[in-house]
């Protein structure tokens, strides 16, 4: 396994859809994981520690592993089937027992920051994945995106993300899709990790 960093929040080319780009130690490689704009936006405020007004789901679950004495240790990407990372959370209880749950790579990146814990890939995947390094280019594009998320309000991304739905219609399904109508993703950003 890699312990892998990351090496920030950049836009594709052509579609503009965020990726976050994790780097191997030497930083040679690095592997993006396209994910949506609020993912993204928890991201970024978990990389420079803004704490919200109200707590987000990921500071929300945070405190419930604190209150259920869980430590998150590492999260662990492990696989990329169809073009979507697989991840999981590896917790230790008080007592000493570990539990992996499986989670989206994007919410285990998130929790992976606010809890302080390692980033780890299997080496399978990050041969797989990953590509060479322009740290030049991808300093810009970080640059970009952060530009872009000082400017826009809440309400004028969730207007964008066309999720200014009813409370009723915004609960989404068992696998967390919204229901109702969505607009189509820009390279399929509802599988949440693709490479």
């Amino acid at each position: 396994m890699v312990e892998m960093c990351i090496t920030g929040i950049a836009l594709e080319a052509t579609s503009r859809s965020p990726i976050v780009l994790l780097s191997d130690p030497a930083g040679r490689r690095q592997v993006p994981i396209w994910i949506d704009q609020m993912q993204a936006i928890n991201i970024l405020q978990a990389m420079r520690g803004k704490a919200p007004p109200r707590p987000m789901t990921h500071d929300l679950i945070m405190e419930i592993l604190k209150v259920g004495h869980l430590q998150l240790d590492r999260v662990v990407i492990h696989a990329i089937e169809n073009n979507t990372f697989h991840a999981v959370l590896q917790l230790r209880m008080d007592d000493g027992s570990e539990h992996a749950l499986d989670c989206r790579s994007s919410d285990a990146i998130a929790l992976a920051l606010l809890s302080r814990c390692g980033i780890w890939m299997l080496e399978e995947v990050v041969s797989n994945a990953s590509m060479p390094v322009d740290a030049d280019a991808d300093a810009e594009d970080t640059a970009e995106f952060r530009r872009f998320i000082d400017q826009v309000s809440p309400a004028e991304l969730i207007r964008r993300a066309g999720l200014d739905r009813t409370a009723e219609d915004s609960r989404g399904d068992d696998n967390g899709e919204p229901y109702g109508d969505s607009p189509p993703p820009a390279p399929d950003t509802d599988a949440d990790d693709t490479p």
